[in-house]
């Protein structure tokens, strides 16, 4: 049913057992061991590439948090709405919450499959997919310390005992007992290290604190590697070999994945910090204003300073006139007021001088009054 999947395993496996069996003999329970770890080793390399693309979509998940949480109380009673609207959201951000599982789930597949590999090892079988008789003779004849890679200490069903492969039950503790350890706790420390880091950008402030990650971060961290330690005996003794390869090779990679996307995030603040301080003026520079882009009432103060300018000159010139040509208008009238105020000073008398007391003729409110009085 699942030989889409048994099958490439084996083959992996098979070539692997290739390599170490020339140099190290094909019954050799090292050689066998080793096959078992490279063919994670190289299952990992295939999943470089979508693990760097799973960390940089978690990360623009996080980041896209507060607006996802401010999302589902808007539309908390439409539904369709609301699955639009984070669409867009992950759209415009570039994120793809699917990435963040594409790894774990295909390496699920891959342990189902070795899992499977691992059982059919056994006395008498003339084949186990990719690998023919001579050579599962060789995996059930091999022993590593007396231990034997395809049997378990309590086998489920299907699985081999260690007294069906030849195997000695003590030889199988105590290869077995540093095995499930080592694996309990490197899955505990990979977790650690995705925890810490969670934690770090939830105090910086970068992403928003969650308590359905709160809980998964619990589990990551004790129950996981709990269980790792109580299923051991359960298993055949190489998976255990792939769960210790696998988290080495994991807190390897996240060392290295972190780290180089860590340094590129801190490179672009860099840049944009630059850039925000090339474009602010020197110490003591007055900004320059430009019309184009000032509010609009600065650009109706700038096309009515020709207007004001223009009326000025006017006010200026009628006072002028208002002081040199009252006598002759007061020669036509015969009166000194009448010329006075037909040459618009009602202070004024037939000589175009002030009276005694009068006061100063104000000049008309110009541009600045009403410049004033816009601001």
């Amino acid at each position: 049913m699942l030989d889409f999947i048994y099958y490439p395993v084996s083959w992996i496996m098979w070539v692997w057992h290739k390599v170490f069996g020339f140099v190290l003999g094909d019954d050799n329970g090292f050689a066998w061991a080793l096959s078992v770890v490279f063919l994670v080793f190289t299952l990992r390399v295939i999943l470089y590439k979508p693990f760097v693309v799973q960390v940089r979509s978690m990360r623009k998940m996080q980041e896209m948090a507060p607006e996802m949480q401010k999302l589902r109380k808007k539309y908390a009673n439409d539904r369709q709405k609301l699955a639009t609207e984070m669409q867009k959201l992950q759209q415009q951000n570039g994120a793809n919450p699917l990435m963040g599982c594409l790894p774990i789930l295909v390496q699920i597949p891959v342990f189902i499959g070795l899992f499977h590999v691992l059982r059919e090892f056994k006395p008498g079988k003339t084949e186990n997919y990719v690998f023919n008789a001579a050579e599962n003779a060789s995996f059930v004849d091999s022993s590593l310390f007396g231990a034997k890679l395809g049997s378990a200490v309590w086998p489920l069903q299907n699985t081999a005992s260690v007294a069906e492969l030849g195997g000695n039950l003590v030889s199988q503790w105590i290869v077995m007992i540093p095995l499930m350890i080592a694996a309990g706790i490197f899955t505990h420390i990979t977790a650690r290290h995705s925890v810490a880091r969670q934690q770090a950008q939830i105090a910086a402030g970068t992403v928003a604190a969650n308590p359905q990650a709160e809980i998964m971060q619990k589990l990551m961290l004790y129950v996981f590697p709990i269980g790792v330690v109580v299923g051991a005996p359960f298993l055949p003794l190489a998976v255990l070999f792939y769960w210790v390869a696998n988290n080495l090779w994991t807190l390897g990679q996240q060392y290295v994945v972190y780290r180089k996307i860590d340094a590129e995030e801190t490179d672009k603040a860099e840049k944009a910090t630059e850039s925000a301080k090339a474009r602010a003026p020197r110490p003591g520079q007055k900004p320059i204003r430009d019309a184009r882009r000032g509010t609009a009432e600065d650009v109706r103060e700038i096309a009515d300073e020709p207007i004001q300018q223009a009326e000025e000159e006017a006010a200026e010139a009628a006072s002028g006139s208002r002081a040199t040509g009252s006598d002759g208008a007061s020669a036509d009238t015969g009166t000194a007021g009448t010329g006075a105020a037909r040459n618009g000073n009602s202070n004024g008398n037939g000589n175009g001088q002030k009276k005694p007391g009068a006061k100063p003729v104000q000049k008309r409110p110009g541009a600045k009054a009403r410049r004033g009085k816009r601001r």
